[in-house]
C-alpha cells in the first residue's frame, strides 16, 4: 500500500482579489521573456478569467505571425489568444467551463488531482498569488488530448518530469492500456527513494472524470486490495470506496456515468442501486458540455459475441519498463541466470515427446498422470494490482487486480469448453504448477507438495469467497463476469489411466490430443524438462515450423539452430486450401506427419509463437513418430509398470490418504 503523508499544501493560500471583470478586457500584446511557473488559481471559489473572449481577428496577430485556418481555430470552440514564440504560433486557449471550475483537489495520498493549468505565455493576465508552485511537485502526468495549454518545459526547467498520456474526454471511456501505463508510472515514481515527499498531479482538462478515472483505478490496485479494508467497508466494494475517497478529494467526484459504469464492469463489481453519480457541476452545464478534445466511440463493456478461438488474444499490453521488471521476477523465482542480451525466452517448463527410450523413466520414478489438453499455453503472475498471462513470446498482457497475492507465479494451459448441446462456450484457466507463492520460489519442492500449495493458497480461497458471494443477495464482486473461470488441473494415479484415455478424454468438452506424465517428486525445471514426458496420438504428433515461399513458389521449412534458421531440405507441407500457401507465408505453422506418403499435413496457424520448434526438438517428435508408440502399447507398458513393488506400495498409499481427505470434505 502506498505510504501516505500529512496534509501539505503545495499552492499559495493566497486569496485572489481581482475578479473576471478585471481582466477579461487585458489584450495579449507581447510574449514575456522571463521563465516562469505554470500557472492557475489557486483557491476552489476563484474565478480567474485567463485570455480574452474577442472573435479570432487575423489582422490582430502580432508582427510577424502567420495567419491560421479560421476552420482550425474554430474547432477548438473555445477562447483563444494567438502568439508567437521562438517562430511558433502558440494559440492560448481554454474550454468552456474551464474559468469557472475549481483549480484543484485536496491530497489523495501524494496524488492531487486538478484541472489543467496553464502555460507561462497567460502569466501577464494571472496574479502572481494565484500560480502553481512547482517546489514540491515531482511528476505532473497530462491526461489531455492535446498540447496547446503549456509546453512540457514549464514543468521540466523546473525539475519536474512530465508524462503525456494522451486520453480523449466527451463521452470516450479511457482505454485499459492507457490506465496500466499511468498506474505504472505512479509506482514507478514512487518507488524512488528520491521522490518520497514529493506529489503527483494530475490533470485533464477539468481534473473530474478521466482524472478521476485514472485515480480510482489507482487506488482500488493499490491502495484498497487487502482482505480487511474491503470488509470494513459497507458492501466491500473498493470501486465504491475508491469512487468515495475521490469525490471528497475533488468534489463533486467523478459525474459521468459512463465512467462510474467503466469501473464497476472493469473489476467485475456490481454497481449498487443506491449509488447515484452527482449532477453535472454548474459550471458545466452553463458551458457547451463538451470537453476539449475530440470526441471517440464510447468503448463497449460487453464483449462481442463470436466464436472463441485459442488464438485469440487475451487482456491488455503492459508497459515496457513494468514488463522489464516482472521477468525479471520470473527468472529470480524461476532460479534462472539470464544473459542480459538476446531476445527473452519463455521460461516454462517444456515437456519432452514420449520415445522407446525415455519411457524407461516411468520405470525408474513414481509418476502420475494427466490429460494433454490442446489449448494455450500461459504462465499467471499474481500481483496485487493485477493477473498478467505470460505468453509464449514472455510477453505480458494485464488482467483484472487480485485481493490476496503478490508475487504468485502459476503455469498452465488456457482451453475452450464448448456445450456440445448448446455450443455455449466457456474459456478455462487449467492450471497444473504453481512455482513462487508471494515472492517466494518453490520450484525446488517436489510437484505432489506445490500442487497442494497451489490448492490450498489459490484456489481454496477463491472457490470459498466465490461461494459466500453467490449466498449474498447483492454479491459485490461478479465472478460469472470474468474474461475466463480457473481451476486447478486434476493428476491422476498411473493405475488410472486405461480410464483416462478410454472414458475421461472422450467426454471432455474441449479438445485433447494425449497423455502428460509427470514426476510427482520432480522439482520445477525450467525451459526443456527431460523428465516431463507428452504422449500424444500418433496421428496428432506435430512440429512448428517457420513457413516461407520462395522463387519460383518453392516451399521453404524453417526450425531454429541455436539462435538461428535452419532450412529443413526436402521437407514439403500439404495445404487443404492451395490459397492458404500465401496466407501462411511467413507465420509459424504446426503440422502433423503423414507417413504413407512421407509429407507434413497443415494443421493451424500458431500466432501464439514467434519462433519455429528447435531443431533438437524436432529431431525428438520424430523418434516418436519412428517408434511409433502407439495407444496399445502404452497401456501395456503401464499395466507392467504399475505392478512393480515402488508403484504398488505407493499406490496403496495414496489411495488411503485420498480416502481420509474425501472422508474429511
Amino acid at each position: 500500500e502506498g505510504v501516505r503523508y500529512s496534509s501539505k499544501r503545495i499552492f499559495s493560500d493566497r486569496v485572489a482579489q481581482e475578479r473576471e471583470a478585471s481582466i477579461s478586457g487585458l489584450k495579449r500584446k507581447h510574449l514575456d521573456r522571463e521563465p516562469l511557473h505554470v500557472s492557475q488559481a489557486s483557491t476552489h471559489n476563484q474565478e480567474v478569467q485567463f485570455g480574452n473572449h474577442a472573435e479570432y481577428d487575423r489582422n490582430s496577430l502580432p508582427p510577424g505571425a502567420k495567419g491560421v485556418n479560421a476552420t482550425e481555430v474554430g474547432r477548438l470552440h473555445c477562447s483563444y489568444d494567438v502568439v508567437l514564440c521562438d517562430n511558433k504560433l502558440m494559440i492560448l486557449s481554454y474550454t468552456p467551463g474551464w474559468l469557472d471550475c475549481p483549480p484543484f483537489g485536496n491530497e489523495i495520498g501524494f496524488l492531487i488531482p486538478s484541472k489543467v493549468p496553464l502555460g507561462e505565455y497567460f502569466n501577464e493576465k494571472i496574479p502572481s498569488g494565484k500560480r502553481y508552485s512547482s517546489k514540491q511537485l515531482g511528476l505532473v502526468i497530462d491526461l489531455t488530448n492535446t498540447n496547446r495549454y503549456y509546453p512540457e518545459s514549464d514543468w521540466t526547467k523546473e525539475g519536474v518530469r512530465y508524462v503525456k498520456i494522451k486520453c480523449r474526454g466527451r463521452d470516450a471511456v479511457l482505454d485499459n492500456e492507457s490506465v496500466d501505463k499511468f498506474v505504472n508510472e505512479v509506482v514507478q515514481f514512487r518507488s524512488r527513494q528520491a521522490n518520497a515527499n514529493k506529489y503527483i498531479l494530475v490533470h485533464c482538462t477539468h481534473g473530474h472524470n478521466r482524472t478521476g478515472y485514472m485515480i480510482v483505478h489507482f487506488l482500488i490496485r493499490n491502495e484498497l486490495n487487502s482482505v480487511t479494508e474491503q470488509l470494513n467497508f459497507s458492501n466491500g466494494s473498493s470501486c465504491m470506496q475508491a469512487l468515495d475517497n475521490f469525490a471528497r478529494a475533488r468534489y463533486p467526484g467523478i459525474y459521468k456515468l459512463d465512467y462510474v459504469k467503466a469501473l464497476y464492469n472493469f473489476y467485475h463489481e456490481t454497481k449498487p442501486d443506491s449509488l447515484v453519480c452527482p449532477q453535472t457541476p454548474e459550471w458545466k452545464r452553463s458551458s457547451s458540455d463538451q470537453d476539449d478534445d475530440l470526441a471517440a466511440p464510447l468503448h463497449e463493456n460487453g464483449s462481442e459475441s463470436r466464436e472463441m478461438t485459442n488464438d485469440d488474444v487475451l487482456g491488455d499490453p503492459v508497459p515496457s519498463s513494468q514488463l522489464e521488471s516482472m521477468r525479471h521476477f520470473c527468472y529470480q523465482a524461476l532460479k534462472l541466470n539470464v544473459r542480459a542480451r538476446g531476445k527473452p525466452q519463455f521460461p516454462g517448463s517444456h515437456p519432452v515427446s514420449l520415445s522407446r527410450d525415455n519411457l524407461q523413466l516411468l520405470r525408474q520414478r513414481y509418476y502420475y498422470a494427466t490429460w494433454k489438453a490442446d489449448g494455450t499455453r500461459y504462465m499467471m503472475l499474481i500481483t496485487w494490482d493485477g493477473c498478467y498471462l505470460i505468453d509464449r513470446n514472455f510477453n505480458f498482457r494485464s488482467g483484472v487486480a487480485g485481493n490476496t497475492h503478490h508475487y504468485t507465479l502459476l503455469d498452465g494451459e488456457m482451453i475452450i469448453d464448448t456445450d456440445p448441446s448448446t455450443h455455449k462456450q466457456d474459456r478455462r484457466y487449467l492450471i497444473y504448477d504453481l512455482t513462487a507463492i508471494n515472492q517466494v520460489s518453490v520450484v525446488e519442492r517436489p510437484f505432489h507438495e506445490r500442487w497442494m500449495i497451489l490448492e490450498n493458497e489459490v484456489i481454496k480461497p477463491r472457490n470459498y469467497e466465490r461461494d459466500l458471494l453467490y449466498k449474498t443477495r447483492s454479491p459485490y464482486y461478479r465472478y460469472d463476469l470474468e474474461l475466463f473461470r480457473v481451476r486447478r488441473k486434476d493428476f491422476y494415479l498411473l493405475s488410472t489411466v486405461t480410464k483416462l484415455l478410454k472414458e475421461f478424454i472422450p467426454r471432455l468438452s474441449h479438445a485433447a490430443d494425449g497423455l502428460i506424465f509427470q514426476g510427482w517428486d520432480d522439482p520445477y525445471v525450467p525451459r526443456t524438462h527431460e523428465g516431463l514426458l507428452k504422449w500424444k496420438y500418433p496421428e496428432m504428433n506435430s512440429v512448428d515450423y517457420l513457413f516461407e515461399v520462395g522463387m519460383n513458389n518453392r516451399q521453404l521449412l524453417f526450425l531454429h539452430e541455436r539462435g538461428k534458421k535452419k532450412l529443413m531440405e526436402g521437407n514439403r507441407v500439404v495445404f487443404k486450401d492451395a490459397s492458404d500457401i500465401f496466407t501462411c507465408s511467413g507465420k509459424i505453422i504446426e503440422c502433423s506427419w503423414e507417413s504413407a506418403d512421407e509429407v507434413w499435413i497443415f494443421m493451424r496457424m500458431r500466432p501464439d509463437k514467434s519462433t519455429p520448434n528447435e531443431f533438437n526438438t524436432y529431431r525428438k517428435v520424430m523418434r516418436s513418430i519412428t517408434d511409433n508408440i502407439t495407444e496399445e502399447v502404452v497401456l501395456n507398458e503401464i499395466n507392467e509398470i504399475i505392478r512393480l513393488p515402488m508403484y504398488a506400495d505407493r499406490i496403496k498409499n495414496d489411495c488411503r490418504a485420498f480416502s481420509k481427505t474425501a472422508r474429511r470434505k
